[in-house]
């Protein structure tokens, strides 16, 4: 069974990220304390799908930009166009400049 608060506090991190920014599944575990725990944030986003709050899953990638959880926006399209609409470049389904929108919750 899943960790329900820790899936809270993975979306307590998820909605402070900025309009226009993005960040990582394993950054976000690390600033929860469960540096290991990259899959398991994403298995939260992916539920988060479910839940009535308005969580930005889209700006959430993979450690190298990759727009890994896009297949779970119902079009394969949605995340990239979400991110487009907010300023964020895209190349390939690969965030341009990672660095340049890298948001750091522990920042």
């Amino acid at each position: 069974m899943a960790d329900d608060n820790f899936f809270d506090r993975v979306y307590k991190v998820v909605k402070q990220i900025p309009y226009g920014k993005v960040t990582t599944y394993g950054m976000i575990a690390e600033f929860l304390g469960s540096k290991r725990s990259a899959r398991m944030v994403g298995w939260a986003l992916n539920s988060s799908k479910h839940n009535l709050e308005n969580i930005p899953a889209h700006r959430v990638v993979n450690r190298q930009g990759i727009l890994t959880g896009k297949r779970h926006f119902g079009s394969h399209n949605t995340m990239k166009e979400l991110l487009e609409s907010e300023g964020v470049k895209i190349v390939n389904d690969n965030i341009a400049d990672l660095e340049k929108y890298l948001w750091h919750p522990s920042k």
